[in-house]
């Protein structure tokens, strides 16, 4: 008589049991993979929800977007880029807004233009002309921030420059709803303002 425990050996014959542990280490490695790069794209990337309507016609409420964490990390902002940031009023909350003025910079609005050190800027993105006037130099280490929706946006010319540790990164690509598909528009502002 053979004893107990190789019986119990018996019922899984040696071939499935092979078979078996081979089932067990894919799906394992499957597993592991598949956690790593949901690591790797969230180190990488964040997502945001657009919420309002202070970055109309560009992007609407309601809209998903994919944020580069790492654009920022060998290069600096530039003019014309939108950028996903912790709000310094509410570091709780996320803004979404398009960098308009650049460490050192004078930004000022006259009569619905805005002007960058004395140049106007030409805005084919933004949903009107701003109906407030005003003038900001914008500190070291800061970046003057505006909706493109100039007249219905919370952005630095209500609570000031934006700090630079606040940025989360680069807004790029829309993902959802599915018709709005598409990357995300950013403008060449750099050679029309520099000084």
């Amino acid at each position: 008589m053979e004893p107990t425990s190789n019986v119990q050996r018996s019922l899984i014959p040696a071939h499935q049991r092979g078979r078996l542990l081979k089932l067990i280490r894919e799906v394992g490695e499957t597993v592991l993979i598949a956690g790593i790069l949901f690591l790797a794209v969230n180190l990488v990337t964040a997502r945001i929800r657009v919420e309002g309507s202070s970055m109309e016609p560009s992007l609407h409420d309601g809209e998903f977007v994919v944020i580069n964490r790492l654009a920022y990390r060998w290069a600096n902002p530039d003019r014309g880029e939108i950028i996903v940031f912790n709000f310094p009023l509410d570091p709780e909350r996320r803004f979404i807004k398009r960098i308009i003025g650049l460490p050192g910079d004078t930004v000022s609005v006259h009569q619905g233009i805005v002007f960058v050190n004395n140049i106007p800027l030409e805005e084919p993105y933004i949903y009107a002309p701003p109906e407030y006037d005003g003038e900001w130099i914008v500190e070291e280490g800061h970046y003057f921030v505006l909706g493109d929706n100039r007249n219905n946006s919370s952005d630095s010319q209500n609570w000031g420059s934006l700090g630079a540790e606040e940025i989360i990164g680069k807004a790029v690509i829309v993902y959802w709803p599915i018709n709005d598909l598409g990357i995300i528009p950013h403008f060449d502002l750099v050679s029309a303002a520099e000084p």
